[in-house]
């Protein structure tokens, strides 16, 4: 009892010393739980920049598809017809990024006959809310399949997915449990959402400060409580046997690419593994991203063709040439 009354009416130095560090580190636990509250609100809610083009006069003559996201509303995505029946490649965006910026690409894909399409994910484009980091967003993946799946002009058992950091790990989410992802081309992807959460930290320059990336990750994760129990994606990777994964690492995005090249070793075959000097397909320069889009059409020309090439059939003998071989 004394002990606590000293606490509490400290007239020792060493009691008035520990009262002061108590109040120090009180103070202290709390200022970085506020700042780390605003950082994840922050972080999760980015700016949004809605994309949209002209229908009518756009090259590729899209087609705008509705489809709904159980527990999200309605998405609209841009639908780039190929070749009638054949797979579609899905485009899914990175963090602070949207669909708008993804053309270039879609045309490079489109150009070899494939069906393309894509959408924003929530907290991105026109679509309020706030980003799970993959969480929710394989859902919107998920349901995109599911609608161009029902149309009449795509192969619905085919599919590929393509996805840069929040994009690749919906994408590869969706991938481990869905039959119908045949290819997946993922760029920078992550294996806990929460590693996005401390790259956004990281940014903000206040990651130094003791318990800061670590109070913005609880505080995440109790935002997400519901996927507590989720494993890391590195998990379920086998998952995927059978299916062609192509990772890509930036060399200047070194903690992504880190990830990304563990989770490459974990995969089955068959993996590939491509090493870029400069990541963020949509601000590369003109020449970088040109080898870029080449290389994710290979990819998906040699992983998931377009058209599969008939057997060709072998005239039966003749009777006089069985009886010349026999």
């Amino acid at each position: 009892m004394s002990i606590l009354n000293e606490l509490r009416y400290p007239t020792r130095w060493y009691a008035k010393l520990a009262t002061v560090i108590l109040a120090l580190v009180f103070f202290a636990v709390l200022a970085t739980a506020a700042i780390s509250a605003v950082l994840v609100y922050w972080i999760v809610k980015p700016q949004r920049t809605s994309s949209e083009i002209s229908m009518e006069s756009f090259p590729g003559r899209p087609d705008e598809v509705d489809f709904a996201v159980a527990g999200a509303g309605q998405r609209k995505g841009w639908f780039f017809p190929g070749l009638r029946g054949a797979p579609t490649v899905i485009l899914c965006h990175g963090y602070q990024s949207s669909r708008g910026e993804l053309l270039t690409l879609v045309s490079a894909l489109q150009d070899h006959q494939y069906n393309v399409f894509v959408f924003d994910f929530t907290a991105h484009g026109a679509n309020a809310g706030v980003t799970t980091f993959g969480y929710r967003e394989s859902d919107e993946v998920r349901a995109a399949i599911d609608a161009l799946a029902r149309r009449n002009d795509v192969d619905p058992t085919r599919f590929g997915l393509w996805g840069y950091n929040l994009g690749a790990y919906a994408a590869l989410r969706e991938a481990e449990k869905d039959p119908r992802v045949r290819a997946v081309a993922l760029d920078s992807v992550y294996d806990y959402p929460k590693q996005m959460v401390k790259i956004g930290v990281e940014k903000t320059g206040v990651a130094g400060f003791p318990l800061m990336v670590k109070s913005a990750q609880t505080g995440f994760e109790w935002l997400n409580y519901g996927y507590k129990g989720d494993p890391p994606l590195s998990a379920r990777l086998k998952a995927l046997n059978g299916v062609p994964v192509l990772f890509i690492q930036a060399v200047d995005d070194p903690e992504l690419a880190s990830i990304s090249r563990e989770m490459f070793l974990k995969a089955s075959e068959p993996r590939e593994q491509q090493i870029i000097a400069h990541g963020n397909f949509v601000n590369l320069p003109e020449d970088e991203k040109r080898n870029y889009e080449n290389r994710i059409v290979t990819f998906f020309l040699t992983r998931l063709p377009v058209s599969v090439i008939p057997e060709v059939a072998v005239p039966a003998k003749t009777t006089k040439e069985a009886k010349t071989l026999g």
